[in-house]
Parts: structure tokens; sequence; C-alpha cells
């Protein structure tokens, strides 16, 4: 289970304006236990479903002890990767966005898999907390659902993960992943197929134990509807309507008796329900076991089934960053209010970097978007770590960074972010930039140059010092041009900058100034 938290999530619902009405957008959700890709139109506020394909790869299935994946797995994976690359070609780059969720958060970093899946597909792969999962599963169900002013329960059981989110409107009040799942349960206690009393018995109350820690704050927390999302659990809504043991969706009384006739029948091969499909076969026992665990722990009656969840979520998503309605924005803003940043430094600190960024961007090859957030982000950021201690302060926002839940962000940005700040002053540190991906190491090294000029310049935290120096590069070699013998009436700066010069230099990378 990731760490608690209660924040409130206040992020704006996305309402596509006129001018998105009709774009194409594409969400792809690499599971624990399928791949699903949604294409669709933004209409009205509303999604237009375009094309779906999903395909149960079990990847959760071929994760090893040592967090690698099995060779067997990894090419089914990359396989089916392939062929959603095909469908994904014609769409722009921004319009579309790749998740990756429990078993690729599990993979060691050092696996190789993430890179080849990534060639395979031909996109970029983010893979997101659980706790982030949570939001855009929410974001996903809240727009399937009905306005009310009821506070609901949101449960998605994945293959390797169980989200559980309370929210009200289109903004979560409570969110939680689990590290429980259909396929990660059915491999646990009903591996040799066989469903005995005592394998239910235990499986429920493994699952129960994962519960335990958020049961009563969830049970306390107000709930008035309960909603499931996931694959699990429409395929045990469509057994329990299939065999009328409940009228619709999945109710407390019908999933006692799928729970009887699965220990009654004995055998996952034997398994012959109406509404069960072949695929979801070896893996439904093990959701069961999670759902009713749920039912029982967080006392309930009635669920019913929405038919958007993580894809419709991450749609909505890149709606509202197309309208400048990026969470992300808004969580780093949280972040400088609770750690007490000094807005009109890191305001300044800022302008700088950006200002040096466009001067440089193009003869380093950092046109991309997210760079000029990401520089931007990291820039407000820097300082976060002094409300911990002044001593290595960088080391402690980095940290803070690194592990904290922060809506809207990747894995892979939440790591790049912490090493900026990390290495936004004092030694370059190289072993943070040679562990990220081979792609992302030198465009977060040359981020890093300009966020470290741009604090040096304001080192002196002068809100009428403004030298506003011209950054260039030609053969390699930075160059830092002052206006007006600047320099020559801030020595102080001047030897700053000799120290930054050696330091960077011993990176590689050269620099000149005057």
């Amino acid at each position: 289970m990731e760490p608690k938290a209660t924040d409130t999530d206040t992020t704006p619902a996305p309402s596509p304006s006129a001018e998105d009405s009709g774009a194409t957008f594409a969400a792809l959700d690499l599971g624990s236990n399928s791949f699903h890709l949604l294409i669709a139109r933004s209409d009205g506020g509303t999604l237009k479903v375009m094309d779906r394909y999903k395909e149960m790869v079990r990847l959760g299935e071929g994760l090893t002890p040592l967090k690698t994946l099995e060779p067997e797995v990894a090419e089914r994976a990359l396989a089916c990767l392939e062929r959603i690359g095909q469908r994904l070609r014609a769409l722009p780059p921004a319009n579309v966005r790749v998740v990756g969720t429990n078993t690729l958060r599990q993979l060691r970093e050092t696996s190789d898999f993430l890179p080849r899946a990534e060639a395979a597909l031909g996109q970029p792969i983010e893979v997101i907390a659980g706790r982030e999962e949570a939001r855009l599963v929410y974001l996903g169900v809240a727009h399937g659902l009905a306005i009310g002013d009821e506070k609901r329960l949101v449960i998605d059981i994945g293959g390797g993960s169980t989200e559980l989110i309370v929210g009200h409107g289109f903004n979560t009040q409570l969110r939680e992943s689990l590290h429980m799942g259909c396929v990660s349960m059915s491999r646990r206690f009903f591996a040799d197929g066989r469903i005995s009393l005592k394998a239910m018995d235990r499986a429920e109350l493994a699952a129960a134990m994962q519960i335990r820690p958020v049961r009563e704050l969830f049970r306390q927390s107000g709930w008035e509807t309960a909603t499931g999302s996931s694959g699990t659990i429409k395929a045990i809504a469509s057994v329990l309507t299939g065999e009328g043991w409940c009228s619709e969706g999945v109710c407390a009384e019908g999933l006692t008796r799928l729970r009887e006739a699965l220990i009654d029948c004995g055998k996952i091969d034997d398994l012959r329900f109406k509404g069960l499909s072949d695929r979801r076969r070896p893996v439904f026992t093990g959701g069961v076991a999670v759902l009713r665990a749920l039912f029982q722990n967080l006392a309930i009656d009635q669920m019913r089934v929405s038919n958007q969840a993580l894809r419709e979520g991450v749609i909505y998503e890149l709606i509202g960053r197309t309208q400048q309605e990026d969470v992300r924005e808004r969580t780093v803003v949280t972040l400088c209010r609770r750690f007490d940043v000094d807005l009109e430094q890191a305001q300044r600190v800022k302008q700088t970097a950006l200002r040096l960024y466009q001067q440089i961007r193009c003869d380093w090859q950092l046109e991309r978007p997210e760079y000029l957030s990401m520089l931007g982000w990291a820039a407000q950021l820097h300082e976060i770590g002094l409300a911990v201690s002044h001593s290595q302060y960088q080391k402690h926002g980095a940290y803070l960074l690194r592990n904290a839940d922060l809506s809207g962000f990747t894995r892979q940005e939440q790591t790049v972010l912490a090493i900026l700040v990390l290495a936004h002053r004092r030694k370059m540190p190289e072993e943070s930039f040679a562990n990220l991906p081979e792609n992302r190491q030198d465009c977060a090294r040359r981020l890093c140059v300009l966020l470290r000029l741009a604090v040096l310049i304001h080192r002196g935290r002068s809100a009428t010092t403004k030298p506003n120096p011209m950054l260039s590069v030609k053969d390699g070699e930075l160059s830092l041009c002052f206006p007006n013998d600047w320099l020559a009436t801030h020595p102080l700066t001047r030897l700053e900058l000799e120290e930054e010069s050696e330091r960077l230099r011993q990176a590689g990378i050269e620099l000149r100034f005057y």
C-alpha cells in the first residue's frame, strides 16, 4: 500500500472548448492483466468512441521475484504493442498518452523492458503511481455518472492493484492503491487451478489484511453510493445478472452465492457461468475474493458498474491540458504553499531560466513543450527542501519530490524533477543523470545547466537586480554574455561563475562568461 493521504483534489473537470471539438485523442492503459486502447473524439463535453482494442497480455503473470519479466511474457507484450502502435501512428503525438500501472511500477530500474516497449509502440510510456492511477480512474468514472450531490466510493480492481477513491462531483477527497488484484491473487492462492474453501478463505483474509489499514478511513468517509469500474467488476456483474443472482450491478447476497458456486465447482477450468468469457476465467476467482473482501470490510451492500475508467480519465486529462487546465500546475502551486517557498525568488529564477531556455532551445535540441514545463516547475520548487533544513537542502527537496504523491505527474516526471532540484547547486550528480533512461539523460542535464545558471544569477535574492544575460552555444561551448560590463560591478557573481564554470567542466560542459 502506498503512503496514505486524504488531501482533496480540487482539479477542475475539463470541459472541451469549441476549438477542441472533433479533436481525436487516444489513451492506452498497460495494465497487469490487459492492455486497453481507447480512441475517442471530444464532443461537447463527452467522448465519442471511435475505436477500442483490448488484449489480455497478463503482464503480471510474468513478474519474477527479482522484479523482471519472464522472456515469454515480455515478447507477448511487445508483440501486442507493435500491433497497437500501428493504430496510433496517424494521431498527433500530443493527443496520445500511454500509462503503465502496477506491474510496470514494480519493474527494476535496470530492466530493459520499458525502452523496448517504447520502441515497439512508437510512443513514450508513462508509469504512474497508484494514487495517481486512482485519481485518473475517478476522473473517468465521474464523467460517466449523472451529476449529483452524493459522495461516491469508486473501486477499480486491476491485475496487480486495487484503487479505492472517495469523491464528490469531479473532485477526489480520498485515494488509496492497495497491492492486490485479480492476477496477483489468482497466482498466489489458486495457481494449481483448484478452488477450495480453505483457499478462498485464505485469499479473502489476505485481501482483508491489505484493506485493514484504510478500512476505518473509508468507512467513516461518508460515501453514499458505490461504483465499480474495472474489467474484473464488470465480469462479476455479468455473471451475477446472467445467473439471476442480482438484478443489476453487484449485490452482497449475489456475491456470496457466487463464492459458494466457485467452491462447489472446485476447478478453474470447469467454470461455466453465464457471462464469463474464456479469457477472463483464469483470473476470475482471485477477483471475486478481492471484491468480496471489499464488500465485507467497507460495508458495501450494492454496487453499480461503470463502463468508464482509467482510459477515459486519461483522455479527459489530455483534453484539459489542451486548455491549459493542467493538474500538474495546481500540484506545484500546492507544494509551494505547503513548504512555504519564497514565491518572489522562485518567480525570478523561473523567469530567468525560461528566458535562457528560449535562447538556446533550438541549438540544444530542447524544443519539446514538456521540457519548458519541467524547467519551470523545477525553478518554482528548487527551494522546497529549505522547509527541512538549509544544510544540503537540495537533497531534502529531491527526496520530497521523488517520494511524494504528486497529482498529475508520472513516476518518470517526478524522477526528472527530483534530479533537477538535487543538481541545481554544488557538484553535478552525474550518477543520478546516468540512472535515467538513455534518451532522457542529455535533455535533463541541459535543463539542469539552465536552472543552475538562473539560480546563480539570482543568488543575491534582489528584486531590483535584473542583468538579463544572453546565452548562446557554439561548437558545444556555452557563452553567457552580460550587458554593459555588468560583471565588473558584481565581483561576487563573477567569482561564483568561475566556480560554476569549473563544476560544469568536470561534468563535460564548457562555459564562458563575460
